[in-house]
């Protein structure tokens, strides 16, 4: 875990796993208003999350737009689990270790079984890579849907 502290009007989540490695996931301090501002999530990069190029490799752009999708799927499905079917990403831009990385998920669709989502991923309002993505509900037993 990245023992950096967060940048200001940012706070750490525990969410174990790659995220985890790779993070924290960060996001706003305090806590917005869902129903006025969307959602967003951050990742403060440094030396680990680069490539040969020196830049921030495309892996960790990929899983932070795969996590922040997957948080808001999650809360959508009335936090059931969900898992990525399908996500096509493109990179729009380089970022480079030390950038804060800022990832805007938003749910375009949503079926009984299906979420259907966009993200992006910012740093300092330039675009550097976005995806489209489709998640799965997994309904628990007995949950109704």
């Amino acid at each position: 875990m990245n023992q950096t502290p967060p940048p200001a009007g940012w706070r750490p989540m525990r969410i174990e796993g790659l995220i985890g490695l790779i993070g924290p996931l960060l996001r706003p301090d305090p806590r917005p208003d869902p129903q006025a501002e969307p959602p967003r999530y951050a990742l403060q990069t440094d030396a680990r999350h680069a490539n040969p190029l020196g830049l921030v490799h495309g892996g960790v752009l990929t899983a932070l737009l795969d996590q922040a999708l997957a948080l808001i799927a999650w809360e959508a499905a009335e936090r059931q689990p969900t898992v990525t079917v399908q996500m096509d990403t493109r990179f729009l831009g380089a970022a480079r270790p030390g950038d804060l990385l800022i990832a805007r998920p938003r749910i375009r669709q949503l079926t009984r079984s299906l979420i259907f989502l966009d993200g992006e991923i910012t740093v300092a309002d330039r675009p550097v890579a976005d995806a489209t993505a489709v998640m799965k509900i997994q309904r628990r037993k007995g949950t109704p849907g």
